[in-house]
């Protein structure tokens, strides 16, 4: 049986498991419910109604929260020519082409948090698809990091944007913000992210799709939402 710390326990008496919270109460209970040292994110998981193994319900994306997120993201920009100029002036971290592809296969270079790659460069980058893609750093179309406007993408990502995948369970987990922020913009985030999903349900699924909704801060206890809260 897992055993958990004592702060977590506390943290866990403020919280009714049998209760599901409201938006704006949730977010404010995740702040309080912080058990960390250092700054906490606030974090979200959505269970939907899909079956992963059917293609068409395996959901992938990426949301560009209202509020960001609060981190800041290294960028690695594989491109060439103009692209490639445009994204230094946007505040890449790193932009290369095949140097940078041959650095992370010959050096295991990993000193960024996400790739955003011109179509023309990815069949080179496909090359080391067995090395990015364990590691969640495969630049993709639905997620908006393979695009002929790498600047477009870079200020998606600065402002906030977040990718997702549904797992093996068809869970959907992210990020909100920090524990710093208001409740009020957490709960703005959330309630973005769930009226996203909300137009991504695939015509196959039938009944609910949406079926459990919960936020949790770093390393504190779940909080399940109400998903009559939220705003229509």
């Amino acid at each position: 049986m897992k055993k958990f710390g004592r702060k977590y326990v506390e943290a866990a008496k403020l919280v009714d498991k049998n209760k599901a919270y409201s938006a704006l109460e949730a977010c404010e209970l995740a702040k309080k419910t912080s058990t960390t040292k250092f700054e906490s994110a606030i974090d979200f998981a959505i269970k939907l109604n899909v079956d992963p193994k059917k293609v068409d319900q395996q959901l992938r994306g990426s949301f560009v929260l209202p509020n960001g997120t609060g981190k800041t993201k290294r960028i690695l920009v594989i491109a060439k020519g103009t692209a490639a100029e445009e994204a230094k002036k946007a505040g890449a971290a790193y932009v290369g082409e095949q140097d940078m592809i041959d650095k992370i296969a010959n050096e295991g270079w990993f000193d960024f948090d996400v790739i955003v790659a011109t179509p023309d460069m990815m069949p080179a980058l496909g090359k080391i698809g067995k090395i990015l893609g364990p590691k969640g750093l495969m630049p993709n179309p639905k997620t908006n990091t393979v695009t002929p406007n790498p600047v477009k993408a870079i200020e998606d990502i600065n402002k906030g944007m977040i990718e997702f995948r549904t797992d093996s369970y068809g869970n959907i987990h992210g990020i909100l913000g920090k524990s710093s922020f208001e409740a009020k913009a957490l709960k703005e985030n959330l309630e973005y992210v769930v009226n996203t999903l909300k137009k991504m349900k695939p015509t196959s699924v039938k009944g609910q799709f949406i079926t459990n909704i919960s936020v949790s801060s770093t390393m504190g206890p779940g909080i399940k939402v109400d998903q009559n809260s939220f705003d229509n």
